[in-house]
């Protein structure tokens, strides 16, 4: 299986484990949301606790250029480190949601396309 096939199971299961916990509040769901044509996959958290409404992102990761990008990560433990236990390499893993300039310090990929020169 290619890189980007591998990367595309990778990032489904790990939503998808995510998506099995019931929250303990209210008659909230978890519903996840797979585009695999533009590689953006999300697991949302819909419903009501009481009067309150609960709609938004819990996990939010695209595939931009054969990398990981982890736009939103609401978990405590960070699905990045589950990325890694699966073998994805830190250079194919981007914590977007940290400032580009904070990037560097991260450990992880920047997310900036670098230029091969010909030699």
């Amino acid at each position: 299986m290619d890189k980007l096939n591998t990367y595309r199971q990778y990032v489904r299961q790990t939503l998808e484990k995510y998506a099995q916990y019931k929250p303990s509040i209210g008659e909230v769901d978890m519903e996840l949301l797979f585009d695999s044509e533009r590689d953006r996959y999300q697991l949302m958290m819909v419903g009501w606790n009481d009067y309150q409404r609960y709609h938004g992102s819990l996990l939010h990761v695209d595939i931009i250029n054969g990398q990981i990008w982890i736009q939103h990560d609401g978990t405590e433990g960070g699905i990045a480190n589950e990325l890694l236990e699966l073998g994805v390499p830190k250079q194919d893993i981007v914590l977007a949601f940290h400032v580009p300039y904070k990037r560097p310090y991260t450990g992880f990929a920047t997310g900036e396309i670098i230029e091969q020169k010909a030699a």
